[in-house]
């Protein structure tokens, strides 16, 4: 198989080989659903505390920004249910950062990527669904937390689900694009581990976007990041409805059109990306 891509590529024909979702997506999709619960039941085998390990590195690294960023810095001051922002910050981009880490899960799985009828495709959605999995896990620990903190459900509670779909499509699409790419080009992962750093801390994660006191361009120009376009509208529409929307943080509706041009660029470069290099990718590894 190897040797005909091989062949194929050197007289300049099409590459024939496994392609990103299969003959029958369905079975794509099922298949990264086994997948993804699969993992997601084995990290957590033999452990006693079970799904409580998950909640515990979000929660830890909470427990520190909280106390530093009150009791020290106090960059908290005067935000309504700091505490409560800070923790569904937190959790919202573990969910970025696991879902893709996905980068190098076609390498991981060459097993499963040199079986000539595996829908590639599988593979990074398995991660993805995986983090999803973990952030439902999460998402529950915020909501019991935000009830005992003071915060009271209303109506903009309906647009959660919404905001988590654009979030996780915008996820998956970076996954795709970046898992394609680490086959053939091993520097995008360390690549992307410095800037899933560096989004850390231009995203309003430790900090409310109303406190940069620089000037109320630069909050607009930081609001261009779907990443944080899409944490902010979180907290309004969940945590604090009296916080800036994500339109009023960007400077109007017309503002957005930017991180929602990056959301919709992402998924289709990548999976057009990720459906180019489907056939090629068992022959780079």
């Amino acid at each position: 198989m190897a040797g005909e891509a091989i062949a194929a590529r050197d007289l300049g024909k099409p590459i024939r080989g496994p392609s990103a979702l299969g003959d029958d997506p369905r079975r794509a999709l099922h298949l990264a659903r086994a997948l993804a619960v699969t993992d997601f039941k084995l990290r957590f085998f033999g452990s006693v505390l079970g799904y409580f390990w998950q909640l515990l590195r979000p929660l830890l690294l909470f427990g520190v920004l909280f106390f530093a960023f009150t009791e020290f810095v106090r960059i908290g001051d005067g935000v309504r249910f700091y505490a409560v922002l800070l923790l569904s910050n937190i959790v919202l981009f573990t969910f970025f950062a696991e879902g893709t880490s996905a980068v190098t899960s076609l390498v991981d799985r060459e097993n499963l990527v040199r079986k000539v009828q595996f829908p590639l495709l599988a593979i990074p959605l398995a991660t993805v669904l995986q983090a999803a999995f973990n952030l439902g896990v999460n998402g529950a620990a915020i909501v019991l937390f935000a009830l005992v903190s003071g915060v009271r459900p209303h109506w903009s509670w309906f647009e959660l689900p919404l905001l988590l779909a654009i979030f996780w499509v915008y996820v998956l699409g970076l996954a795709m694009l970046l898992s394609a790419g680490f086959v053939r080009f091993r520097d995008v992962k360390p690549i992307w581990e410095v800037v899933v750093q560096l989004l850390f801390y231009a995203t309003p994660i430790i900090y409310a976007i109303e406190t940069i006191g620089v000037s109320r361009r630069v909050q607009e120009l930081i609001m261009l990041n779907p990443l944080a376009a899409i944490l902010q509208q979180f907290r309004h529409a969940m945590i604090d409805p009296t916080a800036p929307s994500a339109a009023q943080a960007a400077g109007g509706w017309a503002a957005l059109l930017v991180p929602a041009g990056i959301i919709v660029g992402a998924f289709a470069l990548g999976f057009w990306y990720f459906n180019r290099e489907a056939p090629r990718i068992a022959e780079e590894l």
